[in-house]
């Protein structure tokens, strides 16, 4: 049993690993089922060991059996341990149907579903309704068993995925379970950890029930987990010559009227990460309160196109967005910067004017949250949301670049792969995160990195630095507090 693994699956790949394990592997499945079982029981065990009462919802598939394992095992170690049957368990046959006859062998009983006061009295909650492969809205009989579990007292631990959630793309399918934990076998499903599905999933274990290797090397991943690891030799060791100009320059481009923060913060994100220098083009207004609050950083009011010009010679990496605003002075700027051919970083407002009038371009990288994205996309937000794989994969074919689709379980995609940010907590649902993003991602291009090797690993350095930060609280976080922890985390990925 682990933590998150690197690689990320949907549901179709999943079960060709089952197929490939019973079939190629000649593993039984009733075997794989008696290891699920199994890995939950002891997960339940670990996590709750005053737990002596379990009641296992289970429907009448393959999720079902492993709550028959898991209950047969509970009774088995001196619990007591009873199952709710969802479903039409009568004609229950194969693996499941042996998991449920075991279980009634060795003195279990079980007793249909009945609402919420079927679950009284228990220490701990099995959800074994629903498996991985629900694709409609729950109704009926399974909405009842969902909206119980939620509205009892007890820890829920959901086996394998949450009952009621989408295992692709983290949506929940109308009723779905809010688990304490949630453990899930084979492949790490990709809904666990993106959109709404760390909501439901709480926390999240992996068990690969001894499948061999060749199974998994036989089955690409959908999109791999980010780590700061693979950020070491990119950026490397600074040689005791260097000099600013050999860590590129940034040039952030916002700060409309009243808005002279979100390119500051930005700004500041870009320094902190280490672009050698940093650049503020900015409504003349703006421009002194910006160097005075930040010295390291040059500020510079700029009326027109022309004047942009004078800046934009010297920059190595353009970022446009944070305060940008939507007026014909923003509306000039954004058009001179789609005139370049330096690497740029688009966000906020510069995404809202891309989507009246798209480009295609392969030096910049997007970072729209789901609302810009749907912008992006001429699409609602529920349907990004609703297949927040697919989105970022189309919106990166139609812009080109790199594309970051933020939200809890950020994807970022490159030309042929993807990538899934785990990190991060609720903290950051506060203003000016994003523009701390933008400027990392700017700050890591100017260091040489790739679009796609930027856009990732500045996801995760964000997504860290606010976990660290909010170590005192979530509540209250600022994007500013996330500079200093920043700071640390991109030097410790270079020692």
């Amino acid at each position: 049993m682990s933590s998150i693994p690197e690689n990320m699956y949907l549901v179709r790949q999943v079960r060709e690993m089952d197929r490939m394990a019973i079939d190629t592997c000649g593993i039984p499945g009733y075997t794989l089922m008696q290891r699920a079982g199994q890995a939950a029981f002891d997960l339940a065990q670990a996590s709750w060991p005053d737990a002596k009462n379990l009641v296992v919802v289970a429907g009448s598939g393959n999720n079902g059996g492993d709550g028959y394992v898991i209950a047969r095992l509970a009774r088995e170690a001196g619990m007591q341990a009873r199952v709710l049957q969802s479903g039409d368990h009568s004609g229950l046959t194969g693996d499941a149907g042996h998991a449920r006859d075991e279980y009634l062998e060795h003195g279990g009983q079980c007793e249909a579903f009945a609402g919420q006061p079927t679950l009284t009295g228990c220490d701990l909650v099995i959800d074994a309704l629903l498996g991985s492969g629900l694709t409609r809205a729950v109704e009926g009989e399974f909405a009842a068993a969902i909206q119980a579990m939620n509205a009892q007292p007890a820890p829920v631990l959901s086996v394998d995925v949450p009952s009621g959630l989408d295992a692709d793309c983290g949506m929940a399918l109308g009723e779905a379970v809010l688990a304490q934990a949630t453990i899930t076998f084979v492949g790490m499903k990709l809904g666990l950890i993106t959109g709404a599905g760390r909501r439901h999933a709480g926390s999240i274990f992996f068990d690969d029930l001894q499948i061999p290797d060749e199974v998994f090397q036989a089955i690409p991943a959908c999109c791999h987990r980010v780590a700061l690891e693979g950020l070491h030799g990119l950026l490397g060791v600074r040689h005791p010559d260097a000099h600013k100009g050999d860590f590129g320059h940034v040039l952030l481009v916002g700060g409309n009227a009243g808005m002279a923060g979100s390119v500051r913060l930005a700004a500041q994100a870009a320094a902190r990460v280490g672009s050698g220098l940093v650049s503020v083009a900015t409504v003349p207004q703006h421009a002194g309160q910006i160097s005075a609050a930040c010295p390291e950083v040059m500020a510079h009011g700029v009326r027109n196109r022309r004047e942009l010009d004078a800046l934009i010679h010297r920059a190595t990496v353009v970022a446009i967005g944070p305060g940008l605003g939507q007026d014909p002075w923003a509306r000039e700027l954004f058009a001179r910067v789609l005139e370049l051919d330096l690497p740029t970083v688009v966000d906020a407002d510069a995404l809202n004017l891309l989507a009246l009038d798209p480009v295609h371009k392969e030096s910049w990288v997007l970072t729209p949250h789901p609302g810009e994205a749907a912008r992006l996309s001429k699409v609602g937000t529920r349907e990004i949301q609703q297949d927040r794989l697919e989105r970022v994969q189309a919106l990166q074919k139609q812009y080109g670049g790199a594309c970051v689709l933020k939200g809890c379980g950020t994807l970022v995609a490159g030309e042929d792969r993807v990538s899934v940010c785990t990190a991060g907590n609720p903290g950051m649902a506060s203003g000016g995160m994003g523009d701390v993003l933008t400027g990392i991602i700017a700050g890591l291009l100017a260091q040489g990195l790739e679009l796609y090797d930027a856009a990732r690993f500045g996801v995760q350095l964000h997504a860290q630095s606010a976990d660290m930060a909010a170590r005192d609280g979530q509540r209250g976080l600022l994007a500013s507090d996330l500079f200093l922890p920043l700071r640390t985390l991109v030097n410790v990925a270079c020692d």
